[in-house]
């Protein structure tokens, strides 16, 4: 394959090799439809391969089998727009695609007034009562550079502020775990507003096709979690100049860990005991994310969403292989072991979420690999930290105990194991261990 050089940057040329060029359905017309959206603007497309990621990749051993696969750009920070110390903004990246002939770009928006309400690790630059920053110096400059001409054969996937709503149904009155960040920002509207605020003027550009984040199956698969958090998705499509058509589908997974399919969980009675008893599945009606996604889609497009929304699933790391998978069903001991040597997520618990061990990469970016879902997606960037593993003396850096691998819950109820990895990063700094951990047990293996 060719390079292509370019402002210092050594690149390998996008290929159908690499798993970038995704083909069309036989029969289908591969031309560009410029002058309307596509139902599906993975099919046919050529992703972008953000170089700043792939250089990270390409230099630990192993990564340049992965380093040109295309990862979400992730625009997390007013600073962002614009690039600063020495990174590329959002008119570097666009400009760095078009000399790669791509045209697909992905980004995700993350920067909503009281960001990650319900966690400490990634907690934004702008208060809960700093929407109107938001709006002018966030959402106004990237809604700006996107609707230059030069950028318009570009299709741009926009993942719109994933992590965010769900946290207003997970972590608010009455709920144990409720934050009062979050009651803030659910009592002012930050974040409806602020995403419908996102999707008016992302959804006003004919190339741009908004994605809103629907968290996993863990989070938010159980009844009383997954209702309000589409009625509160509605609710932000309909908010700030927004309405439904605006949202082009949904993102499911975003930087998470939860399977595609649990396919070696066949049994839903063991020894009298049915598996939702368990603690795993604790009364989830899912256990994947491809259930999932499938179910919640059709309660969405039910509440209003168009007929025609797609699902991406991120598969950044889920793939859980190496020799700890499962090759069968488990042992039917009772209905715990049975579940917990059946399952293909190797999580302590099915909620964490801070440098998982064991984790691999999942299945590579492609469109269309079934039914109403647009393509499995590396949106989040392999490789990069969810948060420090000890207090780290930087400004601005915040602590979460559940990136420490030695805490275990509080003190008064059952051990609760994090499963974090130790010596990680701050949030979004590069975590070699966990890149080459992600290498070693890839599923599809490298």
């Amino acid at each position: 394959m060719r390079s292509l050089i370019r402002a210092g940057r050594v690149l390998t040329a996008v290929a159908v090799a690499a798993g970038l060029v995704v083909a069309a359905p036989a029969g289908a017309s591969t031309a560009p439809q410029w002058s309307s959206r596509l139902d599906n603007p993975y099919v046919g497309a050529r992703a972008y391969v953000n170089p700043e990621w792939s250089a990270r990749a390409a230099a630990e051993p192993g990564g340049t089998a992965v380093a040109g696969q295309p990862t979400g750009v992730w625009l997390d920070s007013i600073a962002a727009v614009q690039g600063s110390d020495g990174t590329m903004g959002l008119r570097d990246h666009l400009d760095e695609a078009l000399r790669q002939n791509a045209t697909l770009v992905q980004l995700v928006l993350w920067n909503l007034p009281g960001r990650d309400c319900g966690r400490l690790a990634t907690n934004g630059e702008l208060a809960w009562d700093e929407l109107p920053r938001y709006k002018q110096e966030f959402v106004d400059p990237i809604a700006a550079i996107l609707a230059e001409p030069a950028y318009a054969r570009l299709r741009v996937v926009a993942v719109v502020e994933p992590n965010s709503l769900p946290y207003l149904v997970t972590h608010v009155q009455p709920r144990n775990d409720a934050t009062l960040n979050c009651e803030r920002v659910k009592a002012a509207g930050s974040y409806t507003e602020g995403i419908g605020y996102a999707l008016a003027k992302l959804g006003a550009i004919r190339n741009v096709y908004n994605y809103l984040d629907i968290s996993h199956h863990g989070h938010i698969g159980w009844d009383d979690n997954r209702k309000p958090t589409l009625e509160l998705l509605v609710k932000a499509a309909n908010s700030g100049g927004s309405r439904l058509g605006n949202v082009h589908g949904f993102i499911a997974n975003t930087a998470d860990y939860s399977a595609l399919r649990e396919e070696f969980i066949v049994k839903t009675v063991i020894n009298g005991r049915h598996i939702q008893q368990t603690r795993w599945v604790d009364w989830n009606p899912f256990l994947d994310e491809l259930s999932f996604v499938d179910f919640f889609r059709a309660e969405a497009v039910a509440a209003g969403f168009g007929s025609r929304v797609g699902v991406l699933v991120d598969t950044s790391r889920n793939g859980w292989g190496g020799p700890n998978r499962p090759t069968k069903p488990g042992y039917e001991t009772n209905v715990d072991v049975y579940v917990d040597t059946s399952r293909i997520d190797r999580r302590v618990r099915i909620y964490n979420w801070c440098n998982q061990v064991d984790t691999g990469l999942g299945e590579r970016p492609v469109a269309a690999p079934r039914p109403n879902v647009d393509a499995y997606v590396w949106m989040k960037p392999p490789g990069e930290s969810d948060g420090a593993s000890i207090p780290i003396p930087i400004a601005g850096e915040n602590f979460n105990r559940e990136c420490d691998p030695t805490y275990e819950g509080s003190p008064s109820a059952s051990p609760d194991p994090t499963g974090a990895m130790g010596e990680a990063p701050p949030a979004g700094h590069w975590h070699s261990a966990q890149f080459r951990q992600l290498l070693r047990n890839a599923h599809p293996a490298l």
